[in-house]
C-alpha cells in the first residue's frame, strides 16, 4: 500500500474505469475491490504502471476535471501511440498528439470518463505522476503549494523547478513545470500558461493513509489550515486540493467477514468529520 493514492470519483463507472485503465498500462494489477450495496463494486484499488489508484463509486455529486491530471512517461511511440489510441476511444483530446519543443512526442486527453493523462515520450522509466494545474483563483500558487505538500510529508523533496521566462507563453516567474516528491512518490505542478478557470474538484482526491490517530490529526489539521474540513475525513486545503485522511485500520474494520460489524464502523464513520480510530474500534465491538 503506497502512502498516498489517487482517488478518482465516479458515478457507477468505477469498476468499467478500473478494467479499462488495467488493459491500458503495463505492469498493472488489481489490488482488491469494495463490496457495495446488493453485490455491486462500490470500489476498486489498482496499481497502473507504479502507481496505485481507487475509483470509486461515489455518485454524481463530483466529476474529475483536468486541474489534476496524470503524466505517463512513454518508452517508445509504439506505446504512447497504442495508450492514445485506447484512452481516446470516446474521450476529448486536450492537447494533440504532436511534437513540442519539450518532447519529440506529447499528448493530452481527457479519457470517457473525464479523467486526464498527459502522455510524453521521454524514454525514462518512471511510474505515473500525478500533475496539479494552477489556474483562475489559484494562479501563480503552485510553488507555494509544492513548498508546503514536501514540508508536511517525510521523504518529500523537489527536484526541478522551471519558469515562464521573457517571451514564453505564461506568466513570468511564475512555475512552467515542477517536479516533487511525497513520501518518495512523484508528482509535479505548474501553474497554467494560458488563462482559464478549472477549479481543484473532490472529482480526484489524494488518499493518504495513516498508522496512528496522531498522524491522523497532525494531517488533518496542517492540509485544512485556512481551507475546508468536510465530513468522512475528506478536506480541501488552501488552494482547493481534496485530500482523505485516512487510517488504515478503517480498511481493515470495514472488510471484516462479520458484515454486521462492518456496517457499524461504516455508520460510525458516516458520522465523523476528522476520522478517529477509537470511535470506529467501539462501533466495531458494539459499544
Amino acid at each position: 500500500m503506497q502512502k498516498i493514492q489517487s482517488f478518482l470519483w465516479f458515478n457507477d463507472q468505477a469498476e468499467e474505469a478500473a478494467n479499462l485503465y488495467l488493459s491500458v498500462f503495463k505492469n498493472s494489477k488489481l489490488i482488491s475491490k469494495m463490496p457495495g450495496p446488493g453485490g455491486t463494486v462500490m470500489g476498486v484499488t489498482v496499481e497502473l504502471d507504479g502507481r496505485e489508484f481507487i475509483p470509486f463509486n461515489g455518485g454524481p455529486h463530483y466529476k474529475p476535471n483536468q486541474s489534476i491530471s496524470f503524466m505517463v512517461n512513454c518508452m517508445t511511440e509504439e506505446e504512447i501511440g497504442g495508450i492514445w489510441n485506447k484512452l481516446s476511444d470516446g474521450g476529448k483530446v486536450m492537447m494533440e498528439l504532436n511534437t513540442y519543443p519539450w518532447s519529440d512526442k506529447y499528448g493530452w486527453i481527457e479519457d470517457k470518463f473525464g479523467i486526464s493523462w498527459q502522455l510524453t515520450l521521454s524514454r525514462i522509466e518512471k511510474p505515473i505522476t500525478p500533475t496539479f494545474l494552477f489556474c483562475g483563483a489559484q494562479q501563480g500558487k503552485a510553488e507555494e503549494a509544492l513548498n508546503l505538500y514536501t514540508s508536511l510529508f517525510p521523504n518529500s523533496s523537489i527536484s526541478l523547478i522551471a519558469r515562464y521566462e521573457p517571451g514564453e507563453p505564461g506568466p513570468e516567474g511564475q512555475i512552467k513545470f515542477s517536479a516533487f516528491t511525497i513520501e518518495d512518490l512523484d508528482f509535479s505542478a505548474m501553474d497554467s500558461g494560458r488563462p482559464m478557470d478549472v477549479p481543484f474538484t473532490p472529482g480526484i482526491s489524494m488518499f493518504v493513509n495513516c498508522q496512528t490517530q496522531e498522524e491522523v490529526d497532525m494531517y488533518w489539521e496542517k492540509l485544512s489550515e485556512n481551507g475546508h474540513k468536510d465530513r468522512c475525513g475528506w478536506l480541501q486545503d488552501k488552494f482547493g486540493v481534496a485530500w482523505q485522511i485516512i487510517p488504515t485500520a478503517l480498511g481493515k474494520l470495514l472488510a471484516d467477514k462479520d458484515r454486521e460489524k462492518a456496517q457499524r464502523v461504516m455508520q460510525a464513520m458516516l458520522a465523523m468529520t476528522k476520522i478517529d480510530i477509537a470511535g470506529l474500534q467501539n462501533a466495531y465491538d458494539g459499544k
